[in-house]
Parts: structure tokens; sequence; C-alpha cells
């Protein structure tokens, strides 16, 4: 059976409707140097209920096509990022 791909990232733009871009780090082992580096990537998952924010920490699950280039979607948040002083508007 075939699993699907889980990844956890932060959520790094919510400007478009109904989609994330999330960046997942990875470390890996350089292959000569053999040293740790950190590796990333950025991925569009679909968020129905645009609950997520910018700075969220989002757990992905890969879907089926959504579009051409959404392949994930968000599971679930994991932690919120606090409320910035400057995204709450004053009247």
């Amino acid at each position: 059976m075939n699993k699907r791909k889980e990844f956890t990232g932060v959520v790094i733009s919510d400007k478009m409707l109904k989609t994330r871009i999330v960046a997942v780090t990875r470390s890996a082992k350089h292959p000569k140097y053999l040293k740790m580096i950190k590796k990333h990537n950025k991925y569009k998952a679909h968020d129905e209920k645009n609950a997520s924010r910018l700075g969220d920490y989002v757990k992905i699950v890969e879907t089926r096509p959504i579009s051409k280039d959404k392949r994930f979607m968000i599971a679930q948040i994991i932690k919120q990022a606090p409320i910035s002083e400057i995204a709450i508007k004053e009247d």
C-alpha cells in the first residue's frame, strides 16, 4: 500500500486565496565533506478554510493534484504564530 508523504514546515506566504506556501527544512549530510547542511523546499498547499496565516507551523500531506502546482493540503496547524502588532489594524 502507498503511504502519502507528510511534511512539517512554516507558512511563508498567505497572499493567495485558499493557497499557502510552506517552507520545509531538512538536514542532510554533505556527500564529500560529511558536514550536516540544511536543505529547503517550498510547497504550495491547499487550505480550504483559510485558517493558517503567515508564520504558522503546519503539517502538510500529499493529495491528488488540485492545480498546476498544488499537490499538498494542510492537514493540521501544529503551532500558531503570535499575532503581530502590525497585523492589527487600528480603527
